[in-house]
């Protein structure tokens, strides 16, 4: 029984792998696409929605291999909410990914555009992003719970500057109307990024859930307290 364990064993740290490099692609489009931004390059802008392609297959790729691993090896408890997890996580990276095109595509639409101010709160925002997924993935990697929801609380900051930009926006926008077309656009990237953010304090509920067996809501109001925590007040997403 010892061999079909091992392999067993090796199987799930492949999926890990899998799953670390879609991580990556995220990482990697995320980073391009406020680079293309900032630097107006329509060339970098377009390949990052050419290469979407690649983050999609890799989706199908894990899922495959998720759905194998389940009908094969017929994994219970912890390696099945580990599985389950996994199917979770590659769909948020899935959506994470479209953001990263919906930004280049802003890109090319202002890259004619004269910026009405230096972009300093969204290229923070998007540092905070990838910093949140790397580490959410290192917890799910290494299953520790106290990671995630560590990496989790890193939202309220995201949605801290969210607040900044749409108000600094709405101040230009009030004191000259020409600037609605790249207003409209940076308002919209600035919620692409926070939702960025929610994506990945959902996938830190899962991997909760794939540690606990508890399906919990990390952005509930007092969850963070040890006396809520202690209760085991949770509800399901």
């Amino acid at each position: 029984m010892a061999v079909p364990r091992i392999h067993f064993s090796e199987s799930l740290k492949a999926l890990n792998q899998e799953i670390l490099k879609m991580g990556t692609l995220v990482e990697e489009a995320i980073g391009k696409s406020i680079s293309c931004l900032i630097d107006q390059d329509i060339e970098l802008a377009k390949k990052i929605v050419d290469d979407d392609e690649a983050i999609n297959q890799k989706e199908i790729d894990i899922e495959d291999r998720c759905t194998i691993l389940i009908a094969t090896e017929q994994p219970v408890a912890s390696d099945l909410r580990h599985i389950i997890t996994a199917l979770k996580i590659v769909t948020q990276l899935e959506r994470m990914g479209d953001h990263a095109v919906h930004i280049a595509k802003a890109a090319i639409r202002l890259s004619e555009e004269v910026y009405m101010k230096p972009l300093i709160d969204i290229p923070k925002m998007s540092e905070i992003v990838i910093k949140m997924i790397h580490d959410v993935l290192t917890a799910f990697i290494n299953s520790d719970a106290d990671l995630a929801i560590e990496t989790a609380k890193m939202d309220a900051s995201l949605d801290k500057l969210h607040h900044d930009v749409m108000t600094e926006i709405w101040g230009y926008l009030k004191a000259d109307s020409r600037y609605v077309k790249q207003s409209t656009s940076f308002l919209f990237i600035s919620r692409f990024l926070e939702r960025l953010g929610d994506h990945v304090t959902n996938i830190s509920e899962w991997i909760v859930y794939s540690n606990t067996g508890r399906h919990v809501e990390l952005n509930r109001i007092g969850y963070y307290s040890e006396e809520s925590d202690a209760e085991g007040n949770d509800s399901h997403s």
